[in-house]
């Protein structure tokens, strides 16, 4: 099992938790952080025992965003890990989800802070469970900066638009309670207490046949900017296989038989 200085990982199960673990610092991103992520993506796509992987962060944080010296490898918390990179210029697009989306279902677990970078990340996540005190927005304008993680395309996308400039231009601060009427997040809970749900969700996800639910999710995002004909007919080619796997056929006879399915990936 992976991990870094500034990422952890653990697992429940058959969900892996990745926590971005660097409190003193809001757990903003560092070389150490990314190469952690990227490298636990990575792990979680190969590892046909985790069926969901969990976000989160240490310390009632989630991420403040992109740590600039620490990502240019100054200093020695960043150069351990600066060959990475350099072996892989795409490696932080990739740990940030702009680039790269893992074929298990990753939910986020947010307390505190979740902005700029953090808020990017987040847009990568699949569903987004939240703490009552959790902070959202992305504040790059107010800095005189672009919000290049993928921000002003996918926003409008997740959210209604007007939200989604508005979030943009303004570089203003969101509550949680703002975040989930606008359709950012989808869960809002008490303080401390969104890994629980976040990791109960996980677990219903975990129940489910894995080969349907990564089919599922890769078919809601391929056919996302689909015409509706065309979304229909990847549907088919998504959906069909599924039923002719072993899976489905233990699922008919797991709930004939009124018992817990055992799914063999098959």
């Amino acid at each position: 099992m992976g991990g870094t200085e500034h990422l952890t990982v653990r697992r429940e199960g058959a969900t892996l938790v990745l926590t971005l673990n660097r409190p003193d610092a809001r757990n903003a991103l560092s070389l150490a952080m990314l190469v952690g992520l990227y490298d636990g993506w990575v792990e979680a796509d190969e590892d046909d025992e985790v069926r969901s992987i969990v976000l989160t962060g240490a310390g009632g944080a989630f991420c403040a965003g992109m740590d600039l010296k620490a990502l240019a490898g100054q200093g020695m918390e960043g150069e351990r890990h600066r060959h990475r990179l350099e072996a892989d210029p795409d490696l932080h697009w990739k740990a940030m989800l702009r680039h790269h989306r893992p074929r298990k279902p990753v939910v986020a677990a947010v307390e505190g802070h979740c902005v700029a970078g953090g808020t990017e990340i987040l847009q990568g996540t699949d569903i987004r469970v939240a703490g009552e005190s959790a902070t959202f927005g992305l504040f790059e304008v107010r800095r005189g900066l672009f919000p290049i993680g993928g921000s002003t395309v996918r926003l409008q996308r997740q959210i209604p638009r007007t939200h989604a400039l508005e979030m943009l231009l303004t570089g203003r601060p969101y509550s949680a309670r703002e975040a989930a009427a606008i359709g950012l997040v989808g869960h809002v809970v008490p303080d401390g207490t969104a890994l629980d749900r976040a990791l109960e969700i996980a677990e219903q996800i975990n129940a489910c046949g894995p080969l349907a639910v990564e089919a599922v999710k890769a078919s809601v995002y391929e056919t996302a900017e689909m015409t509706e004909a065309d979304g229909l007919a990847a549907e088919l080619k998504r959906g069909w296989p599924i039923f002719d796997t072993a899976d489905a056929k233990e699922g008919a006879r797991a709930f004939a038989q009124k018992r817990p399915p055992a799914y063999k990936r098959a």
